[in-house]
C-alpha cells in the first residue's frame, strides 16, 4: 500500500477537471470496461459523511455492486462505504473538510477519491493499536484497498486521498 505514489501502476493519473465537470449522470461509451465516473460537491455540505456514503450507494446500484446477489458481494459494497465513510471523515477531521467526491469505475476496480484543503499528509498510525479510540481510518483504508495514495497538484493548496478496490466477483 502506498502513501507517496501519486497514483496507481497503469492508471494515467486522476481524472481532469474536464473529464468529471458533469457530476450528476454516469458517462460511459457504452463499450464494456468503459469507465463510469461520478462525482459529489462536499463543499459546505452538511452530514456530510452521511450524503457521500448515500451518494455511493446511488452509484453501486447505477453500476449493479447493488443489490447484493451474494453475501461476497454485499461484503464488497459494505466496505466501499466503510472507505468513504473514512476518507471523508479523515478530510472532515484533519483537513478543513472535504471538497468533492469522485467514483469511479471500468468494472474491475472502483476509485475513490475525496479532495480537501488540508496540507497534512494521511499515514496509517503506528504502531496501530486495535484496542484503542481513534486513528484507525488509514488503518481501514490500507486493509480494505488494493492501493491508495494522495495526488497533490504543484502550486495548488490542498490535496486529493485516492483509494482503489476490486470489483467483487
Amino acid at each position: 500500500m502506498s502513501t507517496t505514489r501519486p497514483y496507481s501502476p497503469g492508471d494515467r493519473g486522476p481524472e481532469s477537471e474536464a473529464a468529471v465537470a458533469d457530476a450528476s449522470a454516469d458517462r460511459a461509451s457504452g463499450e464494456p470496461g468503459a469507465r463510469q465516473v461520478r462525482s459529489l460537491s462536499l463543499n459546505g455540505a452538511s452530514g456530510i459523511v452521511p450524503l457521500a456514503r448515500d451518494y455511493t450507494r446511488e452509484a453501486l446500484h447505477a453500476w449493479g455492486w447493488l443489490p447484493a446477489e451474494s453475501a461476497e458481494r454485499r461484503a464488497a459494497a459494505e466496505d466501499v462505504l466503510l472507505v468513504v465513510s473514512e476518507l471523508v471523515t479523515n478530510a472532515c477531521l484533519h483537513a478543513e473538510g472535504p471538497d468533492e467526491l469522485w467514483l469511479s469505475t471500468d468494472g474491475k476496480v472502483l476509485r475513490i477519491e475525496v479532495s480537501d484543503r488540508g496540507a497534512g499528509q494521511p499515514a496509517p498510525r503506528t504502531p496501530h493499536r486495535a484496542g484503542r479510540p481513534g486513528g484507525h481510518g488509514m488503518f481501514i483504508v490500507q486493509r480494505l484497498c488494493l492501493d491508495w495514495g494522495v495526488v497533490r497538484t504543484p502550486g495548488a493548496s490542498g490535496k486529493k486521498v485516492w483509494a482503489e478496490m476490486g470489483a467483487p466477483a
